[in-house]
């Protein structure tokens, strides 16, 4: 007489869990993959340093560049519509002529130096973009100034954007996170985000005072600025 299988024994004994070995695989495969997007995200925030580290020196070699050529600044040339044609002469944000980009860093007003600026080196072929006049009948300012890697802006100025800074040219760059900052920082002067050539502010502002290093967030979005 055969005998009848069971086929209702409990569950567990009809299942088999995870051995050892397979549990080992099983974290390992979990551990590469986590490496992977770890990597992977090291390589992207190192290539966006790199940009934003090249966005200030090529801006600072953009204002001596045409300097040499023109024997004055841009933004402040008073001769720019005479040798750059459909260039626009400054008539708001400081004197023009006075050898310094007067007005904001990060100025939207059309007719500031610091924002013509960026008319005259694109018009001077020292830059790419719109060489056209800021200011014009459905032209939007803000998507006709520069962009940094991280969205952010870059502007020029020769007031101090951080209190108590001296020098005669800044660069600027807005929305960079602590973490890329500190390592513009550290690779283009002292690390510290309130001495040096580089400092930290506030994100977006105009003027402001230096970020103390205590006070550095890596999350947190920073405008940051070098002494050209």
């Amino acid at each position: 007489m055969h005998r009848m299988h069971n086929n209702n024994a409990p569950l567990h004994q009809q299942q088999r869990g995870f051995t050892l070995v397979e549990m080992a695989v099983v974290l390992v495969v979990i551990g590469l993959l986590l490496g992977g997007v770890l990597k992977g995200q090291e390589l992207i925030n190192s290539a966006r340093v790199k940009n934003l580290v090249n966005d200030f020196r090529t801006t600072a070699s953009h204002l001596h560049t045409y300097q040499d050529r023109f024997r004055s600044l841009p933004g402040d040339d008073p001769g720019a519509a005479a040798h750059l044609a459909g260039a626009i002469t400054a008539s708001t944000g400081g004197t023009v002529g006075n050898g310094r980009v007067d007005g904001n860093w990060n100025s939207t007003t059309a007719t500031d130096e610091s924002l013509l600026f960026w008319q005259h080196v694109r018009l001077a072929n020292l830059a790419g973009g719109d060489g056209r006049n800021p200011g014009a009948e459905g032209m939007d300012v803000t998507t006709w100034l520069p962009r940094n890697a991280v969205g952010g802006r870059i502007g020029v100025t020769s007031t101090s954007p951080i209190t108590g800074w001296g020098g005669s040219l800044f660069v600027c760059q807005d929305n960079i996170s602590g973490r890329l900052a500190q390592q513009v920082d550290i690779n283009m002067d002292d690390g510290l985000p309130n001495t040096g050539s580089v400092r930290l502010m506030a994100n977006g502002s105009a003027t402001s005072a230096a970020i103390a290093p205590a006070d550095l967030n890596e999350t947190a979005l920073y405008t940051v600025c070098t002494s050209a």
